[in-house]
C-alpha cells in the first residue's frame, strides 16, 4: 500500500511542478490554488508512505517520479526539446527508481529473514 501512496504522491508532484508554469508567477488565482493543493496532497501522501518505507528510498522515488513526469510533460505540453541525450537521461532515472524499489524489497525481505533466524536461535 505504501508504494501505491508513493506513486500517487509522485503524480501530484508532477501536477504541482507543471502547475507552477501555469500560475504565471502566482498571478493567476485558479492555477495557483490548484498548484498549492497539489503540493499539499503530494506531501501528505509522501508522509503516509514514509510510515513503512525507508526515507531515503521513498524520497528518491518520489522525486524521481516527479522528475520523469515533469520532464515528459514539459516535452509534450510545453514543447521542450526531446533530444536523444535528454530521453536517455530520463530512462536512467527510471532505471534508478526501479533499482531502489528492488533494493528496498530485498532489504525488507532480508531484514525479516534475519530477525526470524535470530529469534529461532534464542533458547
Amino acid at each position: 500500500m505504501s508504494w501505491i501512496l508513493l506513486f500517487f504522491a509522485g503524480l501530484f508532484e508532477i501536477g504541482w511542478a507543471i502547475g507552477l508554469k501555469y500560475t504565471d508567477g502566482f498571478s493567476k488565482p485558479l492555477p495557483t490554488v490548484l498548484t498549492v493543493a497539489s503540493m499539499v496532497v503530494s506531501l501528505a501522501l509522501l508522509g503516509l508512505a514514509l510510515k513503512t518505507l525507508p526515507v531515503g528510498t521513498a524520497y528518491a522515488v518520489w522525486t524521481g517520479i516527479g522528475t520523469v513526469g515533469t520532464a515528459l510533460l514539459g516535452i509534450w505540453l510545453l514543447g521542450e526539446p526531446a533530444t536523444a541525450i535528454r530521453l536517455a537521461c530520463i530512462a536512467l532515472i527510471v532505471c534508478g527508481i526501479m533499482g531502489l524499489k528492488l533494493a528496498t524489497y530485498f532489504l525488507l525481505q532480508g531484514s525479516s529473514t534475519n530477525a526470524f533466524r535470530a529469534a529461532a536461535r534464542r533458547p
